[in-house]
Parts: structure tokens; C-alpha cells; sequence
């Protein structure tokens, strides 16, 4: 009776555990929607790569030489905020050292101008959780840069049914970046049985941020990038502006230092120092900082109020979550023109995937009667986050950044920020953007270069893959 009761106590510990750290308040900040204000200094920036069949593929990128632009010109401030931040590279491969580039530029920043502040803030993945050493962490920190792994046990579980017996058993006892022995799937060092455990809590902060400042003000960077040599030939995209929606930006970016535990002074002195937005100017061309769940309901809305000869763009490496597949079909249904380019969720990093889950996401767009066409991609990923709205009276929306659309990227369960941009359909920043989602759309087979392939050509229709990927949405069960 005794041993009885014993096991029942634990089930019904890691049970309640599980439960409330579903359901438990989020550390202050997360979540955020920032105010609106006048869109400045902003540029649209994209990386692609293009295949011509036999030929090398060729590199278009902008988005981490304009990063590393930003830095360079640093006088006072940076801050960066990136989810993956290593050099993880395949053999042989022609991948780009973006981590090594990143590293140099702000170690060459700081000996430059020995006053600069920097700090920079990761996602514990780099360490495998604590059971490896970052080299370029352990450099950054030498040089006197504090460098900030993410709290993620103050977020929401994403995967309860795993989550809640961690934090019961394993939590506690923490974990060594020596005396590791399993190998690691993510570099060369061996890692701890710990990092394994820790690993499918499946969280992340997920943020894709630069805050630095110049010459003539503040300026940062939102994209879907990251300084990873192994992500370094994906397709992404990111903006960047400057003006005070930056002191929103910071302020979410104060959140996680705060629920890290970091010092906030450095970032508390760059706001109140920021500008403050002039009440009464109206701008036609306006940019929001949202994190988050305030990117679902943001998106939502997008989605949601398009009428019968608007149109919606959606370019997404992982499209998944139940309420936005919903508002696209119900948008179609309303005679909204609904056009969905994904990654075909077949590489990652030299390893074949399942498909899931925008093979099955797809299977129930195209059964809805909305056209959905896959990147065509030889080892690298369709990465971008981009959701575009052109309305028929002329008025655009777009939304870009971090997340994914996916129940652990909007619900709170993941750090992720993107930014929000009103404007029109004859602005830069839309057209451009509306062309990186139209060149990637139409250059088909029989094109040069061939960038996306119609829906047959991935087409996954197996229901017991579909409901597995339901199950996996569900329940959390999953990595996207």
C-alpha cells in the first residue's frame, strides 16, 4: 500500500506539474504588441538561392551583410538576439561562416571602440543546454561581452507529456559542458545524457534581432535569418528601420534579458534615450513590433478581414497552426485570391525529414481549392516568414520575421518577433517583397532559374501522416 501510494504521489506530482506549466503567467513582456509608428529608414532585404539545373547555385543574399554593415558603423550600442548563433557545417560544404563573421565583427567592434556596449542574447540550443562549449561564446565573453543564454524553464511547455516528468526528475540537476560522452547531433563535441533530456522540452527562443545604433540614430534588423553556417544558402527575409519603433523593439528585448535574470541596465539607458514618437503626425507608411502571440492575433486579422478581390501572399517554412489554416480557407471561400508558397519540409542540415507538417497543411489547402506551390530547394530550406496583403482599393499589409505559424511559434511557447508594415502596393518595401514572393511563385519548370515546383511534385496525401501531424499539433509532440 505504501509503494501504491508512493507511485500514485509521483504520478499525480509530475501530473499537476505538467499541467500548471501549461498554464502558468507569462514572465511580463512576452507577448507584446508595440505601438504604432511612422515607418523609417526602412529597407526590405532577402537571401535566395537560385539552381540552374546543372550549374552551381548562385547566392543572392543581403540580410547578414547589411547585419554586419550595422555593426561596423556602431558608436555607442549593439544588441543581437539569435536563435541559432554556430558553425555546426557539413564537410566539404560551401556553406558561408556567417557564425564566424558575426563573431569577428562585433570582437573587432569592441576593440575599435573599447566603449561600446554590446550584449547579446541566444537560445541554449548553441550549447546543446549547457552540455558543450560555444567557441564563440567563450570568445565574445573573453573580450569582455556578456553573452546571455535564454532562461526557456520561465516560458510555457510546449510539450507537457514530456515537460512535466523534467521538470520532476531532471531540471534540478543541471548540466556540465565536460564529462560529456553521447554524441552530438548538433557539432563535434560529445555532449551529457542531460542535453539530451533537456532536448525535447522542444522551446526555444526563437528571435531573429539586431539593435544597433549610428551616425544619425538607432537602427535594427527583424528577419528570419541566423548566423548559422549550416542555415547560411536559405531562402529568408528581413527589414530594417529605424525611428522609435526601435524603443519598442528594445523593450521586448528588455523582457528576456529580465526573464534570464541579465542586467537591463545597458538596454534601460538606450531607451531613455531613444526619441520619443511626435503625438498628432500621421504617416501613411506605418511599422508595429509584435511578439509572439501578438503575431497570431496580428496575422489572424490580416487574414481575416481580406475581402472578395484582395490579395494574400503567404511564403512559410512551417505552416501549422489550426485557427490561421482555418482564416485561409474561409478567405478563399469569401473570394479572397490566396496563394501559398512552402518549404517542402524534406531537408535539414544534410538529413531527410518527413514532410511533416506542410505536406499535410498543404493537402488540406489544395482539398479547399487554394493553389499551394512548394520552393524548389536541392539541401537548403525554404525559410522565409512572409505574409502579404494587397488590398483592391491599393492599401498593403506585411508581416515578417521570426515565426513560423505554428502552435509552439504563436502560442506563447516560443520567443519570436516580426514586425508589422501598412502601407501601400506602390511602396519600395511592398514591392519589393511582393516581387520575391512573385519571382519565387512563377519561375516554375521550364524557367531559368526553377524556384518553385506545383503541388504534385511533393503532394503527400496519406491520411495516417495527416492525422499524425494533428496529433503532433496537438499535443506538442513535435519540433515545429
Amino acid at each position: 500500500m505504501t509503494v501504491k501510494l508512493l507511485i500514485g504521489l509521483v504520478i499525480l506530482t509530475i501530473t499537476t506539474t505538467g499541467f500548471y506549466h501549461t498554464l502558468k503567467p507569462l514572465p511580463p513582456g512576452i507577448g507584446y504588441e508595440g505601438t504604432v509608428h511612422p515607418l523609417t529608414n526602412a529597407r526590405l532585404l532577402t537571401d535566395r538561392t537560385l539552381h540552374f539545373g546543372n550549374e552551381e547555385p548562385r547566392l543572392d543574399q543581403e540580410i547578414f551583410d547589411e547585419a554586419l554593415n550595422m555593426i561596423s558603423a556602431a558608436r555607442r550600442f549593439v544588441l543581437v538576439d539569435m536563435f541559432l548563433f554556430n558553425g555546426t557545417r557539413e564537410e566539404g560544404s560551401r556553406q558561408r561562416p556567417l557564425a564566424r563573421e558575426l563573431t569577428d565583427a562585433l570582437l573587432k567592434q569592441r576593440k575599435a571602440n573599447p566603449d561600446v556596449r554590446i550584449v547579446v542574447i541566444s537560445d541554449p540550443i548553441n550549447t546543446v543546454y549547457g552540455g558543450t562549449v560555444s567557441p564563440y561564446f567563450q570568445q565574445l565573453r573573453q573580450a569582455g561581452i556578456p553573452v546571455i543564454e535564454t532562461r526557456l524553464e520561465r516560458l510555457r511547455d510546449s510539450n507537457p507529456t514530456w515537460s512535466g516528468l523534467w521538470r520532476f526528475c531532471c531540471q534540478w540537476m543541471g548540466n556540465s559542458a565536460t564529462g560529456g560522452w553521447l554524441p552530438n547531433a548538433l557539432g563535434e563535441q560529445p555532449v551529457t545524457l542531460r542535453s539530451y533530456l533537456a532536448l525535447p522540452n522542444f522551446k526555444a527562443n526563437h528571435r531573429k534581432v539586431l539593435i544597433t545604433d549610428n551616425a544619425e540614430g538607432f537602427n535594427a534588423l527583424v528577419t528570419s535569418a541566423n548566423p548559422h553556417d549550416g542555415s547560411s544558402r536559405h531562402s529568408n527575409i528581413g527589414l530594417r528601420f529605424g525611428g522609435p519603433a526601435v524603443a519598442d523593439l528594445l523593450l521586448s528585448e528588455r523582457a528576456v534579458l529580465a526573464m534570464s535574470g541579465a542586467d537591463t541596465e545597458v538596454v534601460d539607458e538606450m531607451i531613455s534615450s531613444l526619441p520619443q514618437a511626435a503625438a498628432g503626425i500621421a504617416s501613411l507608411d506605418t511599422i508595429q513590433v509584435v511578439t509572439e502571440s501578438a503575431i497570431r492575433t496580428t496575422a489572424r486579422d490580416i487574414i481575416g478581414t481580406a475581402k472578395a478581390g484582395d490579395r494574400l501572399d503567404l511564403a512559410m517554412f512551417y505552416l501549422s497552426h489550426r485557427t490561421l489554416l482555418e482564416e485561409l480557407k474561409e478567405a478563399h471561400e469569401r473570394g479572397v485570391e490566396v496563394r501559398i508558397l512552402l518549404d517542402a519540409n524534406n531537408d535539414a542540415f544534410g538529413m531527410e525529414k518527413s514532410g511533416i507538417p506542410n505536406r499535410q497543411s498543404a493537402m488540406e489547402l489544395n482539398g479547399a481549392g487554394i493553389t499551394v506551390r512548394w520552393c524548389n530547394t536541392e539541401g537548403e530550406q525554404c525559410h522565409s516568414k512572409l505574409l502579404l496583403r494587397r488590398d483592391s482599393h491599393g492599401n498593403a499589409q506585411l508581416l515578417l520575421g521570426s515565426a513560423n505559424f505554428t502552435r509552439r511559434n504563436l502560442d506563447d511557447l516560443n520567443l519570436e518577433t516580426s514586425v508589422l508594415v501598412r502601407s501601400n502596393v506602390h511602396s519600395e518595401i511592398v514591392r519589393k517583397a511582393a516581387g520575391f514572393f512573385d519571382e519565387q511563385w512563377n519561375h516554375g519548370p521550364g524557367e531559368t532559374p526553377v524556384m518553385s515546383l506545383p503541388y504534385n511534385a511533393w503532394a503527400d496525401e496519406s491520411r495516417i501522416r495527416y492525422w499524425q501531424y494533428r496529433l503532433m499539433e496537438a499535443t506538442g509532440l513535435s519540433t515545429f
